[in-house]
Order: C-alpha cells, then structure tokens, then sequence
C-alpha cells in the first residue's frame, strides 16, 4: 500500500468527524424522547472522535460497530488511527447533524441527516456537507451506533454555500 492512501483515509476521516459538532433541526420539527436520545448519540460520536476520545467513543458504538466512508469500511480502531494522523497533520472538521429523519422500531432505529460543517487546514477553512445515515440499537436502555455510512457532496453540487 502506497504512503498516499493512508493520508487520504485519514483526511476523509477527520473531514467526517468532528470536535465541534451542533445539533440543528427545522424549527417546525418536534422530536420525541428517543429520537432526540438518537441525534445525541450521533453528535456524540463526532465530539469524542475530534477529541481523540477513545472511552467516550467506544460509549456509544456496539462492539461490532463499523463506518463505510471513501469507499472502504472501518472499524473502531482503525478510524480512530486515521483521525489521529489527520490530527497530526493539522486537519479538523466542524460538523452539524441537520434534517435528521429518524425511524424508531422497538429498539432500533435509524436515522439520515445532512452533515453541514467545514473542513480546516493551514490553507484555511471551506464549508462542506456530507450525506451520512447511521443504524442504531438500544442496548441496557442506552442507543449504540452499530453502523454508519457517510458521502462527501461534491462542492460543485452543494446549494447553500
């Protein structure tokens, strides 16, 4: 494996994720208890892996928790791995869980939502949305991501902007 392709899994993965993540919502839009519960979760997983924080992280996966995003899919560890090298080679993202569309059956769920946020780097910061869905279970009364699936909108396509 060439040295380029583990730099851009991990610029994908901090572009993903996020140590200043927002909750936004129409303002028409009334969320129950569990849905609400569902957003957080999400929200959760983006401020702990911008923040490199493994315990917090792994508080709200399942075990067998992995992301599909640029293409390939990951695990817990290795998307933690590639956040670090972003970290370290100065990238950071800021991320909005806005439009979720959440679907609640017993104890699973599932939610899609538009990412809107930024990517920052020494060139400086560009607004970005991505496309992201997540499949969740309540497990012991608490939700846990199982999987996610995240697509960068190409900035050509983005309205808004």
């Amino acid at each position: 494996m060439s040295l380029q392709l583990p730099i851009v899994l991990a610029v994908t993965f901090a572009i993903i994720f996020s140590p200043n993540v927002s909750t936004a919502r129409a303002p028409q839009m009334s969320l129950t208890s569990d849905q609400k519960q569902v957003v957080d979760t999400v929200s959760t997983i983006f401020s702990a892996v911008g923040a490199e924080d493994m315990a917090k992280f792994n508080s709200v996966i399942a075990p067998d928790f992995y992301i599909f995003a640029n293409g390939m899919r990951f695990n817990g560890d290795a998307l933690m791995a590639a956040i670090k090298a972003l970290h370290a080679a100065g990238k950071r993202t800021d991320e909005h869980v806005t439009e979720p569309n959440i679907h609640i059956t017993g104890n699973t769920a599932w939610i899609a939502y538009v990412n809107k946020g930024s990517i920052t780097d020494a060139s400086g910061t560009v607004k970005q949305n991505w496309l992201e869905s997540a499949f969740l279970e309540k497990q012991a009364g608490t939700w846990k991501i199982l999987f996610m699936h995240s697509t960068r909108v190409p900035m050509a396509t983005q309205v808004g902007y």
